[in-house]
């Protein structure tokens, strides 16, 4: 089953069935040690699937649930190891799209109301907005009776935010969506901190946690990110040794000179509206036939966080 959520479109199947989830992986071509988020319609039925409930994780969930939002807990026994690849922690979130939503609290009057739901796409590569985009790369991989709920484009399009609340001190895993300052703010407000952001060097001892490879989220076309300038002056030397090829460039500045052969588009010029249109604008120029695909970098602001680190990954 295929259903959107207020962040990507997610691949979801039971998650208390570890043939169903096995199914996942497949479909994604996905290593069986990449844990997978579990969605449920409610915080109480989150609790349910953690072996503890830290001070933290109940904070941050009244503060931000139903919304794009992960929180990493101890998992209970009642959660296979082949959800959580094999860590004795889980990524539990309660998504506030009205299908996801809808579909969830189906399922709970039926089963056993967890989801396990990556995002529904081929490991490693760009992740799905659209219903159209699952079709592009999931179709040759899901069978005729696997369903695929249309809910339009995801309103925000980039990964929920992922917050580790095991350690004494959270901290963020993945940035996304919801800020680095909105979730400091909510846990001060409890007398709790938000650990510094992590630094570059992957600390082995932390959860593994989805999205967080140095390649990810990639087009199967070259992809260059550079500041404009820099952009410019290699993307000319490139054209002038490489003839006969086709380029496209999302470009937050003005290039109204730009070469032939180069398609240009405008990128929005704010973060919220960049990460909303950024993996569809991949998704169809991957599929248009370009040598080369060029972005603009964004200007280095905290506001762009979640946008440089999904850069970052898919021109790795």
């Amino acid at each position: 089953m295929v259903f959107p959520t207020e962040t990507v479109y997610g691949l979801g199947a039971d998650a208390l069935s570890e043939t169903a989830v096995a199914r996942i992986f497949h479909a994604k071509g996905r290593p069986t040690d990449h844990p997978l988020i579990v969605h449920l319609a409610e915080a109480a039925m989150a609790r349910a699937l953690a072996d503890r409930w830290p001070q933290a994780a109940d904070c941050l969930a009244q503060a931000f649930w139903p919304g794009p939002l992960t929180l990493i807990v101890h998992k209970s026994s009642r959660v296979p190891l082949a959800v959580t690849g094999g860590q004795d922690s889980v990524g539990l979130r309660v998504p506030r799209h009205p299908v996801a939503q809808a579909l969830l609290k189906a399922f709970a009057a039926q089963g056993s109301g967890a989801v396990a739901a990556p995002s529904a796409n081929r490991f490693g590569q760009v992740s799905a907005t659209r219903a159209q985009d699952v079709l592009a790369q999931l179709s040759p991989f899901m069978a005729d009776t696997d369903l695929i709920l249309d809910g339009g484009p995801c309103t925000e399009g980039l990964e929920s935010t992922v917050v580790d609340c095991t350690a004494q001190t959270p901290r963020i895993l993945r940035p996304g969506i919801l800020g680095r300052e909105a979730i400091a703010a909510a846990l001060t407000a409890s007398g709790l901190r938000l650990e510094a952001p992590l630094q570059k060097t992957p600390d082995p001892a932390l959860p593994r946690v989805s999205g967080s490879l140095d390649s990810h989220y990639a087009p199967r076309t070259p992809l260059w990110v550079l500041p404009a300038a820099a952009l410019r002056d290699q993307l000319h030397h490139y054209l002038a040794q490489h003839r006969q090829v086709r380029v496209a460039a999302w470009m937050l500045s003005d290039w109204s000179d730009a070469p032939a052969g180069v398609t240009i588009a405008g990128a929005p010029t704010d973060p919220v509206g960049y990460g909303r249109l950024l993996y569809a604008q991949l998704n169809d120029w991957d599929r248009a036939g370009f040598d080369l695909l060029c972005l603009e970098a964004p200007p280095p602001l905290a506001a762009w966080e979640t946008v440089h680190d999904r850069l970052r990954r898919a021109a790795f």
